[in-house]
């Protein structure tokens, strides 16, 4: 583990393997950490670092990273944590890998600073609509009231539930419109989702609009799972 700190913000991060970079981003909702990953179908700390360099991180506020809270805070304070730890690495360009609500953070850099990103994993992104919205809600709430007896007792309930809704309160994939997503050009490899928080409509409406994005549809099944790997290898590969 290692310590990326910058102003009042500290990340916390691992770094393993040797080869191209691919920055993890962990499903977790805003509980995202390194720690997810070992209750994933797939776990890519364990299956790419003989290939590539794997910086895996934990979002502020969850596992050792800190950050502050306003209820101005969102997906782009994020965004800014992400890439300064690649500037901190010195990575210029890396692969994306991310899963759940790694699947809008993503769609942020593409969407922002799409030179930043060699290629694209996502692994059942977070999608959001009238009818799944208010559960993100309640997932999220208990995080935030941790947040206030832990680490965040001065920030007031008003600015915890602004910046949920900051974060949750868009469409589609939060971060991106249709239109943004129609727009990439970055190489995309989608894993579809398949339940509530991760809708299969997200992954194919992605894997839609996105001139040069494929969609794999089954992955998840511990029969699947060996094709899904080959299939992740081969792009990262042929994206280096």
């Amino acid at each position: 583990m290692a310590l990326f700190e910058t102003d009042d913000v500290r990340i916390n991060y691992e770094i393993s393997g040797d080869g191209p970079p691919v920055l993890l981003i962990a499903p977790g909702g805003l509980n995202s950490n390194i720690s997810m990953w070992a209750m994933s179908p797939w776990n890519p700390i364990d299956q790419l670092h003989s290939d590539f360099t794997v910086i895996a991180m934990d979002q502020r506020n969850s596992g050792g990273s800190y950050g502050p809270i306003s209820a101005t805070h969102g997906w782009n304070d994020h965004m800014a944590d992400q890439l300064g730890l690649l500037d901190h690495l010195n990575v210029d360009q890396a692969h994306f890998l991310g899963m759940c609500i790694g699947g809008p953070y993503i769609a942020n850099i593409m969407k922002q600073a799409p030179e930043r990103v060699l290629s694209a994993v996502l692994l059942q992104p977070v999608g959001i609509d009238n009818e799944n919205r208010d559960d993100f809600w309640d997932i999220s709430t208990p995080f935030t009231q941790n947040l206030a007896a832990t680490t965040h007792p001065d920030v007031s309930a008003e600015a915890f539930e602004s910046y949920i809704q900051n974060m949750w309160g868009g469409d589609f994939l939060l971060t991106a419109t249709a239109e943004d997503v129609a727009a990439m050009q970055t190489q995309m490899l989608i894993l579809m989702g398949d339940d509530n928080y991760h809708p299969e409509w997200t992954s194919r409406q992605m894997a839609e609009l996105a001139p040069n994005a494929e969609l794999l549809e089954r992955w998840k099944d511990p029969s699947a799972v060996p094709q899904a790997h080959d299939a992740i290898m081969a792009f990262l590969t042929a994206n280096s």
